[in-house]
């Protein structure tokens, strides 16, 4: 077996499984908002939207199952995990939004002078539609989607960061921002990578095993290996994206998905606007066959109900939640977001450096749970005084009101360990 190769093959894999729309329409949104400040709010966005997503896969060497990642607090609790992790990047996030993303994207473009909801409908129904059919019947046209729309898709991003570089768009503008790093930390959020990685990390090491890579040194070095690969071209889009938002800062507002297509207009013409519009809703349609076939499998585990039956909850559910369009899930999805990702931030860097210690790996993740619940309740709901009160937290006025509680928690709960088992040693001699 040819490592290298093995390695570049397992690295284009990951990175085709993370690409997907909200990789696209994100990067250039953040590059417009901070302006001249983009590149520090890039470096913010890639440790969420690239690093945490590939430490998840990586994660997987440690725990190698679904079932496994957070079962050291309890099963139920993983249970519950696991449920709101399938349903935020499932339908009541990540599926809602291909759909809303494919027609602001892919549909509206093409006939500007309908009525926008009834379009809209009529779109919502398509696409779902020709998801659930997909979904039952297994079909190969996903994979042939797949591969066809990546490249040029790419092709069609790198020529858009070609002229767009080398062309005259525009200007960064000084927007005046505070907390740069952190607004792109948790814009990263919502690329829902780290949460997705969570289940592609079972999909890689079940091929790795599958090519009879079963020891976890071997698997450690094609993971590393695709991780570079894979990020390297994540980081690439993304800052190439964020650079050119941020030189169209002074050209007005825009929505989340008119700003990828305004630069596809300002650098490729009307005809590559349309055609970037069209591939961005294929790749969205092949996400969403991926997403509901994933969700439906899980929730037919834990329920009676046949997996068909919940592939048409789904995309029923899905078609009305697109109804609302991009900004509209992105609001609703904010607070969620905030709260699980540091859940799962200390989670996958639990399982990475293999804490065994059962009551400081608890404590962390319950520590972080209710520090991160109480600020975005308190932010959620305008209790300003809680809010005020929660800043003497260190690292809470740059919005990491987690990390002080966490690690302190940790470090209370090793040492009520340590002087457990002592106390324990002495009582069996």
């Amino acid at each position: 077996m040819n490592k290298k190769k093995e390695a570049v093959v397992l690295g284009f894999a990951l990175f085709a499984m993370f690409f997907g729309a909200g990789n696209l329409i994100f990067p250039p949104s953040l590059g417009i908002a901070m302006g001249k400040d983009w590149f520090l709010a890039g470096i913010g966005f890639l440790l969420t939207g690239v690093g945490l997503p590939l430490f998840g896969v990586l994660a997987f060497t440690k725990v190698g199952r679904l079932e496994n990642f957070s079962i050291k607090i309890s099963s139920r609790f993983n249970t519950l995990y696991c449920t709101a992790l399938i349903l935020v990047i499932g339908p009541l996030f990540a599926i809602p939004r291909t759909g809303s993303t494919t027609f602001e994207m892919g549909v509206l473009p093409l006939f500007p002078n309908t009525d926008p909801f009834l379009l809209s409908a009529i779109s919502s129904v398509l696409f779902f539609g020709a998801t659930y059919l997909i979904v039952i019947k297994e079909s190969k046209l996903t994979d042939i989607i797949g591969k066809f729309i990546t490249p040029v898709l790419l092709i069609i991003l790198a020529a858009i960061a070609f002229f767009g570089i080398t062309g005259d768009i525009g200007t960064a503008v000084d927007k005046h921002v505070t907390g740069v790093f952190t607004q792109g930390f948790v814009n990263g959020y919502q690329t829902m990578d780290a949460l997705a990685s969570v289940l592609f990390g079972v999909i890689i090491i079940k091929g790795l095993e599958g090519k009879g890579i079963t020891e976890e040194k071997e698997q450690r070095y094609f993971l590393t290996g695709a991780a570079f690969i894979a990020a390297a071209g994540l980081g690439f889009i993304y800052f190439s994206l964020m650079f050119l938002g941020s030189k169209i800062s002074g050209a007005g507002t825009f929505e989340t998905t008119s700003s990828a297509l305004y630069l596809a207009e300002v650098t490729l013409g009307s005809a590559g606007k349309i055609l970037f519009g069209i591939c961005v809703a294929a790749a969205c349609f092949t996400t969403a066959v991926g997403l509901v076939a994933i969700s439906s499998a899980w929730f037919s585990r834990l329920t009676r109900i046949r997996y068909n039956v919940w592939a048409v909850i789904i995309c029923v559910f899905s078609g009305l939640m697109a109804l609302g369009g991009v900004d509209f899930i992105i609001k609703l999805s904010i607070p969620v977001l905030c709260i699980l990702y540091p859940v799962t931030i200390i989670l996958i860097l639990l399982n990475i450096f293999g804490v065994k210690n059962i009551l400081v790996y608890r404590v962390a993740t319950y520590t972080t749970l209710i520090a991160i619940t109480f600020e975005v309740g308190a932010q959620t709901f305008g209790l300003t005084g809680i809010s005020e009160f929660l800043k003497v937290i260190p690292l809470a006025d740059v919005g990491f009101i987690w990390i002080m509680p966490c690690i302190l928690g940790m470090i209370i709960a090793y040492f009520i360990t340590q002087i457990r088992n002592g106390a324990k040693q002495k009582t069996e001699k």
